[in-house]
């Protein structure tokens, strides 16, 4: 029996691996300098595929408008669709706007309402969705698709397990997120108890941007404010 061989190129393989642990490197130590001047800001999810005409959309705005109101600062992903919208709503509110890019074959390019000077461009998306974790003080999610629900359940499960410290999760859009959360309790929560009844208290459901402000106010009132990082 002869010893298996290596696919060809395998060593190549192996030393392009340890190499980008430079790059890595790179995007952690640029995204930790740019975002720890940024301030306390919320950040805002939804699907990239929304046209400015569409509800959602202009509710994204509306809701990031409201958020700088209040004080904060709005991340976004920094593309197109419900993240222009988010981006757009905090320029023209007057406030902090942040866009955390990430290179797509598709879809994604940067939105024109970020501010100049908080651009960030990621290649990888562990590195830039830690960027959203580290430095947000709240997370609200509007209708998206697969990478939405990345986000919302990656929070969900950071705070469930206590690897950070609990902040607001609002879902917006009760007609879009109610089948979810229905299904989330007969199923997860009841039928196969999957998670425990509390957990569910993590998550706020809301179809307005008045009542995205009031649960992001309600929660820092009552939870000595401080900043992520």
């Amino acid at each position: 029996m002869t010893k298996k061989q290596h696919p060809k190129g395998w060593n190549e393989i192996k030393t392009n691996d340890s190499w980008a642990i430079f790059k890595i490197m790179g995007e952690f130590v640029s995204g930790f300098e740019k975002m720890s001047t940024v301030g306390p800001c919320v950040s805002i999810f939804g699907s990239a595929r929304t046209k400015p005409e569409d509800k959602y959309y202009l509710l994204a705005e509306r809701v990031a408008n409201k958020i700088v109101d209040a004080g904060y600062g709005v991340i976004t992903g920094g593309g197109p669709g419900i993240m222009e919208a988010g981006n757009k709503g905090a320029h023209l509110g007057g406030g902090t706007s942040v866009g955390l890019n990430i290179e797509l074959p598709f879809e994604q390019h940067d939105n024109p309402y970020i501010d100049a000077d908080k651009s960030l461009d990621f290649d990888y998306f562990f590195v830039r969705k830690l960027m959203f974790v580290k430095y947000s003080q709240g997370f609200v999610v509007l209708p998206g698709g697969f990478g939405t629900l990345d986000e919302l359940f990656e929070s969900i499960t950071l705070i469930q397990t206590g690897k950070i410290e609990q902040f607001p999760i609002i879902l917006v859009g009760k007609e879009y997120w109610e089948g979810l959360i229905d299904w989330i309790k007969a199923t997860m929560r009841d039928k196969h108890k999957t998670i425990s009844p509390k957990d569910l208290d993590l998550i706020h459901l809301v179809d307005t941007e008045d009542e995205v402000v009031e649960i992001l106010n309600e929660f820092y009132d009552e939870s000595n404010f401080s900043l992520n990082f």
